[in-house]
């Protein structure tokens, strides 16, 4: 009887601890945020292992591998919890994949790409696009279009530019140069000159905000309190291009970005003109995917785009972007929900996360 009353004590602790909820639903999202063992079996598992669900009386919980073995328990066969998640595997899988495309002097294929993986081509580009956020196509054009851009600030000659960057003809950069330039490789190098840029400054409830927009789209979002310096941070973006101020079609496209950053709008359903490295593009993206009224850290971010050692990187990416709300890096916190890092200051950070949560 006594042991009885000890075991309905034992499983009613194990049933209010939200760990247990976990297990019940074999959560992946859990994976190695804790780990579980079980007394009749003397195993530990992961709570995403699909065993037999253990009665809730024999079940201790523990932070990490080591501790369940210290306590006597020894590794599930079945979900291996001292190896590597699958996650895991395919992270460090695509990171090698990925420093591969950006050491390459060639674009190599899909099935090239692959077996390097060793994975199928139709479950290599799958989990590439899990785990970065871009397919291999796009990944190897973003770093080739950054490469581009660096060769071009660098060197004098615009063919040298081109081949440095891993293009093996002229024609073949050419027909890709505007989208990834945004403009001919001479007027990038020049500045932006012969590029028109429309822009006009309103006002909203967070001060006031810049809006321009290239051929290609959106390019700047900006926020301040000062709309002179907000005007001269998109000229020194585009020292050579031509500012054009916006007419009253532009100041309907000013409308629906004000109506995004005061909540009364979803999205920008509008084409945006994003110019970043690979490395940006993949952390814009990511940030693109969390919800309104949520938030994610910086490493979570990091593991999330298959980086999970540059959290500095993914800060840094986060202060340069220059679509306010658009590419929502005010959704960004860190590890313990501070808010800090936001390049138009943390009080419209804050006003834009209560905006979100309240609905």
């Amino acid at each position: 009887m006594h042991m009885s009353v000890k075991a309905r004590e034992l499983a009613a602790a194990t049933e209010r601890d939200p760990r247990w909820r976990s297990i019940v639903a074999r959560s992946r999202d859990a994976a190695d945020t804790f780990f579980y063992s079980v007394r009749t079996t003397g195993v530990y598992c992961r709570p995403s292992c699909g065993a037999r669900l253990p009665l809730p009386e024999n079940v201790r919980f523990h932070q990490t591998c080591k501790d369940a073995e210290t306590a006597g328990f020894r590794p599930c066969k079945r979900c291996r919890p001292d190896q590597p998640t699958l996650a895991e595997q395919h992270a460090a899988r695509i990171t090698e994949i990925c420093r591969f495309i950006e050491t390459s002097d060639n674009v190599a294929t899909l099935e090239e790409l692959a077996g390097r993986a060793g994975l199928s081509p139709f479950h290599f580009h799958r989990v590439f696009k899990s785990v970065t956020g871009l397919t291999p196509r796009e990944y190897a054009a973003a770093h080739r279009g950054a490469r581009v851009r660096q060769e071009l600030d660098r060197t004098g000659s615009v063919t040298a530019a081109i081949y440095q960057s891993g293009y093996n003809s002229n024609g073949r950069f050419y027909s890709e140069s505007r989208q990834l330039l945004g403009m001919t490789p001479t007027d990038y190098r020049a500045g932006g000159v012969n590029a028109e840029i429309r822009f006009a400054v309103g006002e909203c409830s967070l001060g006031s905000i810049l809006v321009a927009r290239s051929e290609r789209g959106v390019c700047a979002i900006l926020l301040g309190d000062d709309p002179d310096l907000l005007a001269r941070d998109l000229q020194d973006r585009f020292p050579k291009a031509t500012l054009i101020g916006g007419d009253d079609e532009f100041e309907g496209l000013v409308a629906q970005v004000v109506g995004l950053v005061e909540g009364t709008r979803s999205g920008l359903d509008l084409p945006l003109d994003v110019r970043g490295t690979a490395f940006q593009q993949r952390v814009w993206r990511a940030l693109r995917d969390i919800p309104p009224g949520m938030t994610a850290s910086y490493t979570e971010i990091a593991s999330r785009i298959g980086a999970p050692s540059s959290v500095r990187a993914v800060a840094g990416a986060c202060a340069a972007n220059a679509l306010a709300v658009a590419i929502p890096c005010h959704r960004v916190v860190r590890s313990d929900g501070g808010l800090s890092g936001y390049r138009w200051g943390v009080e419209r950070k804050r006003a834009l996360l209560e905006r979100e949560a309240a609905g």
